[in-house]
């Protein structure tokens, strides 16, 4: 571990490369609200741990601590824009701060997943925003950060001197792997599910079985992670369903399965379930008299049901269960419904669960 300045860190390196599945949004900083803490700067401002890895000499990939440094990049843009043509002078300590600071080459020095990385050089290059990119907190912190600037009064050299006083503790991460580092640090800050399952999936060399999977619900996200919820709780038997820990639960499945299969063959069983469990959903039953128990179903709000039901339909299609039997279930489940929509908290789904399950027994 080493404690550093946190702009001369940016100042050292040539590239800092965020994770693809990493997210800065949400904890964007403003520095100059730190300006009110301390105005004359008497103390350190300590602004935490980064964990990084060095990719080679002076370039590195950064584990978390992305938002500060995307936070402290956007500050020097600002302080450029609002100093630019303003005197030769100033115009020349901007290109120092853009040389020093923003760019390497003719790239810019921080590099963010892709959807970032292109709002971020808009920003930077001083391209045409459109009205959803200025709606991203990127561009609301380059806002806030200009008109704070402009409204205070702001000298560059007052900011400069605030900045030499943030440090951070860098901690090299080594060769861990950088996803579990990443999840286990920001697992409670409400990730994308779905980037850290592609990153895990890339190294089971599976990404087409992953991708098919998606492609069954059209890549909607709702709806791919309704199918996880309750292909899960129907594996696990878990009475809830956390949806901002799917990668957790995805990357145990997956290691559970492959003690016995290959991991083609666990998105090839992922994937049987995903179609079976689309029938559901969308109502693409087989015939006329099992897709109207599923309209009257889904009409008395019963998706509750559907990890049972994704279960009973995997039998009835692998002919382990008949069509009269799957009728009666769906029957019995929708009597059910209608009871429990007249009478709340009558009777539980677990305990007409242990019927159902003793019916079948007995077919």
């Amino acid at each position: 571990m080493e404690v550093v300045n946190l702009l001369e860190f940016l100042n050292k390196t040539k590239s800092l490369h965020a994770l693809e599945y990493a997210t800065c949004d949400s904890r964007l900083v403003n520095f100059l609200d730190l300006i009110s803490v301390d105005e004359q700067f008497t103390q350190k401002i300590d602004l935490g741990l980064i964990f990084y890895s060095e990719k080679t000499l002076d370039h590195f990939v950064i584990i978390d601590g992305l938002a500060r440094l995307v936070s402290l990049s956007l500050l020097l843009h600002a302080v450029c824009e609002c100093y630019k043509k303003t005197s030769p002078k100033n115009d020349n300590a901007i290109r120092t701060i853009r040389t020093k600071y923003l760019l390497d080459g003719t790239r810019t020095k921080v590099r963010l997943p892709k959807n970032l990385q292109v709002i971020y050089e808009k920003i930077l290059y001083g391209e045409r925003l459109s009205g959803k990119e200025k709606e991203t907190p990127m561009f609301k912190l380059l806002h806030s950060f200009w008109t704070q600037i402009k409204e205070d009064k702001l000298q560059a050299s007052y900011i400069f001197k605030m900045l030499q006083k943030i440090t951070v503790t860098l901690v090299e991460t080594g060769s861990v792997n950088y996803r579990e580092v990443y999840y286990s640090i920001n697992n409670d800050r409400g990730l994308n599910q779905l980037n850290l399952i592609d990153n895990y999936v890339s190294e089971l060399k599976t990404n087409k079985e992953w991708e098919s999977i998606k492609a069954i619900y059209q890549n909607k996200e709702r709806d791919i992670v309704l199918f996880f919820k309750d292909f899960f709780q129907s594996k696990f038997n878990y009475k809830e369903f956390d949806s901002n820990r799917l990668y957790e639960y995805f990357e145990n499945y997956c290691k559970t399965m492959r003690a016995y299969m290959k991991p083609k063959a666990v998105f090839e069983q992922i994937h049987r379930y995903a179609l079976l469990y689309s029938d559901l959903l969308n109502v693409k039953m087989p015939n006329e008299v099992l897709r109207q128990a599923m309209i009257d179903i889904k009409m008395l709000e019963g998706e509750d049901t559907y990890a049972y039901l994704l279960n009973v339909y995997a039998d009835y299609v692998d002919g382990s269960i008949s069509e009269a039997t799957f009728v009666e279930i769906l029957s019995t489940i929708k009597e059910y419904l209608h009871n429990r929509k007249e009478t709340p908290n009558n009777v539980s789904f677990n305990e007409l669960i242990s019927y159902l399950n003793a019916f079948l027994a007995c077919k």
